[in-house]
């Protein structure tokens, strides 16, 4: 057979989603893992290594989690095509099939459907601890008689089982043949016998091997998937052509395929299950009693918004400990390199470009590390399913379903993976519409912006009891851009993304305790990709926004009166201390006039028309700027414009206490609340995000999408800030 490396074994791993599939493959992989791209689709495929006892090493390759190998889309047709081997994708030597023993009769119809396809298989039989709960017990013995293929317990979280898991595959490895018949449906219905004929012969000849029970396998694919509103590609017409004379024909005799060949399956799979399950007589799980409370379409909602509104004034409260340890280190070494560098250009840029740009982002990188924990916890132990089971209703009314809501609440953490993870849904429109309202949901590169302007320009004086201020202003913008994606979701699924509903068929998995294991290695894979981007493309945007801050120098008629004064200093009879402070006042305003009449500043002055109505002045407007690149890049350009690396202290102090000192040309504040919450929901509005933009065109393989997104996006953010801060002038708030 062919593989993915010639030469080598190559083991498929394949099973429903929430299985612990993932799991076994990381434990089976260990660090010896790769990710790169199916042929000619733009899906991730995980592969790794591992050894056998007998076999020595092996590959593996993680198949995307599948209910069935009946495939509506292109990302589905994967799963067929490389379980079957079907071109361009290679035959696998083994297939794994990862079965959540709890969930028995809707994991074992893939299952069954593999096997049908006789490829040499072998069932992981996993979660058999989670029946203890459930009062029931499963034999792997009566389910390995009833599907002829070896069945092995284990618990993949946790290990067990695997070095019986990898003695079964050498075992299975060691037989010449390709596959032997295991367990088949059975059907007497003439008129379907006929159809799977006469689909059988119109398979393509690369499609066939001479086993008559595979390629009636594949006849019953292409009755299942095939129809006017698949995605599927490489799919000759001639197989097209006869599936729908086939269908046309079962309709007009008023039977469904559909129906009779899903039905044969469940009568098969029913049967056997119950041969090989015992259910003792106990009382029902915990965990239905559970979801009677997180389900109910009113406490259920309650407990939601308890569970978001603590873990976001987690983010504010537990975080800020670090962050200003971080901060004041990064002032520290400011200071340190102040006292040992003469003044010039490299200590300039190393304490106002590298540490006031790069090191006041670093400092947010506990709280986006606990927002990435926090997230994982839920994603973990079961509960995010459940949300999306919950908002199915909400979903609905704007034109998507539940499942829609995952990749959304993935984009608390990042808008890449969370467009990434609309690959998961069926219908490319609600790939498409998910994908225009995902960048609204506020992710963890605007919870630096957030930070800082939340903790700069609001008192934490008012807090009440437990409930901080400032946390509930974090939670609010939050809340808040989770509405208007919700709105924007079903403005657009009138209008440009029309399309019928479709329901919500999902699979809640067991709750489970979390594994710290797991959920760490999330948190460590999100944070290393974050400290990356601010090693490069946060560095090399405070490295530019330097370098436009710091040239041109001054002209002549600027920087002459500044030399006269300080000459003037250097003559007058002053005691030390109050000369050095007369001396730093004139270098701060140096440092103030070099930056406005800078490229920056000119930048800056030049987009001040169009964003005064919003409460900005220019050194926003650089900071908007550069936050093109990335949100948290505007925290960065905001302490380059400031000069908050300029002398000793924090980084972050110092640069919130200058944003509060700022004033106007009459001597106004220029930062006031009011600016402050329509800078929030600017950022909270705004694609202010390059590589989102390039993910999606990505995804969508066009460029229309992507810039229709970027600029409805930026005029939903001018519309909404323009509201909020012109409005609050009119009702006379400052």
């Amino acid at each position: 057979m062919s593989n993915l490396n010639e030469g080598s074994i190559l083991i498929a791993l394949a099973g429903n989603p929430n299985t612990g599939k993932t799991s076994l493959f990381n434990r089976l992989t260990n660090t010896h893992q790769r990710v790169g791209n199916y042929p000619g689709i733009t899906v991730d495929r995980h592969s790794g290594n591992f050894e056998l006892p007998k076999a020595g090493e092996v590959e593996v390759l993680d198949i995307p989690g599948n209910y069935s190998l009946s495939a509506r889309s292109a990302e589905e047709q994967i799963a067929i095509g490389a379980l079957s081997g079907l071109p361009p994708y290679p035959a696998p030597d083994v297939v794994v099939l990862v079965v959540d023993a709890s969930q028995l009769a809707r994991n074992l119809y893939l299952a069954l459907q593999v096997i049908e396809l006789e490829q040499p298989a072998v069932v992981a039989l996993n979660m058999v601890d989670m029946l203890d709960d459930e009062g029931r017990e499963v034999s792997p013995h009566a389910l390995e008689q009833a599907l002829g293929v070896p069945v092995i317990a284990i618990n993949a979280r946790e290990g067990d089982g695997l070095e019986d898991l990898k003695a079964a595959l050498d075992r299975v490895l060691a037989q010449p043949e390709k596959g032997t018949p295991g367990a088949r449906w059975a059907h007497e219905d003439p008129l379907l016998q006929a159809d799977l004929l006469a689909v059988h012969r119109a398979l393509p000849e690369s499609w066939k091997d001479g086993r008559a029970h595979r390629e009636e396998a594949l006849a019953a694919w292409a009755l299942l998937s095939l129809g006017d509103d698949d995605e599927l590609q490489r799919v000759p017409d001639d197989l097209r052509a006869a599936v729908a004379h086939r269908r046309r024909l079962a309709a007009g005799s008023g039977r469904d395929i559909d129906e009779q060949l899903i039905s044969a399956r469940y009568e098969w799979i029913d049967k056997h299950v119950a041969a090989a399950t015992r259910h003792p007589n106990r009382s029902s799980a915990w965990s239905e009693r559970a979801d009677a409370l997180l389900l109910h379409p009113v406490v259920g909602f309650a407990a939601l918004i308890f569970i978001m509104g603590f873990l976001f004034q987690t983010l504010f409260s537990w975080s800020g400990p670090l962050i200003e340890w971080i901060d004041s280190g990064f002032g520290s070494v400011s200071a340190w390199i102040v006292t040992v560098m003469p003044e010039g250009t490299l200590r300039s840029f190393l304490t106002e470009g590298l540490i006031a740009g790069t090191g006041s982002v670093l400092v947010f990188f506990p709280q986006i590390m606990l927002l990435f924990a926090l997230l994982g916890l839920m994603e973990d132990s079961g509960y995010m399913s459940r949300v999306a089971f919950l908002m199915d209703r909400i979903m609905r009314a704007v034109g998507l379903h539940g499942r829609a809501f995952i990749p959304m609440l993935s984009g608390y953490a990042c808008a890449i993976p969370a467009v990434m993870a609309t690959r998961t849904m069926e219908r490319r429109r609600d790939r498409l519409l998910t994908m225009m309202v995902v960048p609204l949901m506020s992710c963890a590169a605007r919870l630096p912006v957030y930070t800082l302007i939340i903790g700069a320009l609001f008192p934490t004086g008012g807090d009440t009891g437990w409930i901080d201020v400032q946390g509930l202003l974090l939670v609010g913008m939050y809340l808040f851009s989770t509405i208007i994606a919700l709105v924007a979701a079903g403005v657009l699924s009138r209008t440009l993304i029309k399309g019928p509903n479709v329901p919500l068929i999902l699979e809640l998995p067991p709750y489970r305790l979390p594994q710290a294991r797991v959920v760490g290695r999330m948190v460590f894979q999100k944070g290393r990709v974050f400290v990356t981007e601010a090693g490069t493309v946060i560095l090399a945007c405070t490295v530019g926004l330097w370098l436009l801050s710091d040239y041109p120098g001054l002209s002549d008629a600027h920087a002459q009166p500044l030399d006269a004064r300080l000459a003037a200093l250097e003559q007058a009879e002053l005691d030390p201390a109050t000369r050095a402070v007369a001396t730093t006042e004139i270098q701060r305003e140096r440092g103030a006039l070099q930056r406005e009449h800078s490229w920056a500043g000119k930048l800056g002055h030049t987009i001040e028309p169009a964003i005064a109505p919003l409460g900005f002045d220019w050194k926003i407007g650089v900071g908007l700027i550069g936050s093109l690149a990335a949100r948290e890049v505007f925290v960065a350009t905001m302490a380059v414009v400031y000069g908050a690396g300029e002398g000793e202290g924090a980084t972050l102090s110092k640069l919130r206490k200058k944003m509060r000192e700022e004033k106007r040309s009459d001597g106004a504040p220029v930062y006031t609340p009011l600016v402050g919450l329509s800078l929030l929901v600017f950022f909270a509005l705004a694609c202010q995000c390059l590589s989102t933009v390039a993910v999606v065109k990505r995804e969508t393989g066009t460029w229309r999408w992507p810039f229709f997104m970027l600029g409805y996006m930026t005029v939903l953010a001018w519309v909404a800030s323009f509201a909020v801060y012109q409005g609050g002038m009119a009702l006379g708030f400052h």
